[in-house]
């Protein structure tokens, strides 16, 4: 029986893929990848490699993630190398441990190869450090979608006050929801904020406003996922970083 890597891609830029995760796509005999998931990457598996689409966007899922789980286990009892091939790291709201579990309780061999996340890569990118001596000592990073009740089970009213930076993944088209609710709870309208559109990569664009503005600002820019979101004053650094 085969082993099943789940392998993340990175967040965008195929060259932020790491060495293992390319080691083990090269010798892949099926790919199942996501949306995200810069195509020159696929260019890098076996010519004879099988590739399988298995992307999600908003309102539009081309596999359900009980069949995904189920092609992981069937391709790896048919004895085939399987790379889960998922953008950014695969346990950062990435349901890679769904499929994890999935794996262990079909009693599947697998191997997680940690990615690069975008909650830190994008930011990096954008010349925004999350941290930074004198200005920021924490961050925190929630996802903005409201799939499933995600956003409900989020406490707002600490991540508002609590932290320093915060990073919202998935957020666009809650931003309006999501920018009320801090300011509500206490965090200054004024803070520092940036909107970064797929960053990374060539057509990365990068939004500095503050938190009021977030809405708006994506609105005027017509703005497209995927989209990072970074509020707090490390956002002030951009001008001198980028």
């Amino acid at each position: 029986m085969s082993v099943v890597a789940i392998v993340g891609a990175g967040p965008g830029d195929p060259g932020l893929i790491t060495v293992r995760g390319l080691e083990l796509l090269r010798r892949a005999d099926v790919v199942i990848y996501d949306r995200l998931v810069n195509p020159k990457l696929l260019d890098e598996a076996p010519a004879t490699a099988r590739l399988v689409f298995a992307g999600k966007s908003c309102g539009a899922h081309t596999l359900s993630q009980f069949e995904i789980n189920a092609l992981l286990v069937a391709e790896a009892r048919a004895g085939h190398r399987v790379v889960r091939l998922k953008g950014g790291d695969a346990f950062v709201f990435g349901r890679g441990g769904e499929e994890a579990l999935a794996l262990a309780e079909a009693g599947i061999a697998f191997e997680i190869v940690p990615g690069v996340t975008s909650a830190v890569a994008v930011p990096a990118a954008a010349g925004i450090p999350l941290t930074h001596r004198g200005v920021a000592a924490s961050f925190a990073v929630v996802t903005g979608h409201g799939e499933a009740g995600a956003m409900t089970r989020v406490d707002w009213s600490r991540l508002a006050r609590g932290v320093d930076t915060l990073v919202v993944l998935m957020g666009l088209g809650n931003l309006r929801t999501i920018t009320e609710t801090l300011i509500a709870h206490g965090r200054d309208p004024s803070t520092p904020a940036a909107l970064i559109e797929r960053g990374t990569t060539e057509a990365q664009r990068t939004i500095a406003t503050t938190l009021a503005e977030l809405p708006d600002a994506a609105a005027a820019a017509h703005l497209e996922s995927p989209v990072v979101t970074v509020i707090g004053p490390v956002v002030t650094l951009r001008s001198r970083l980028s």
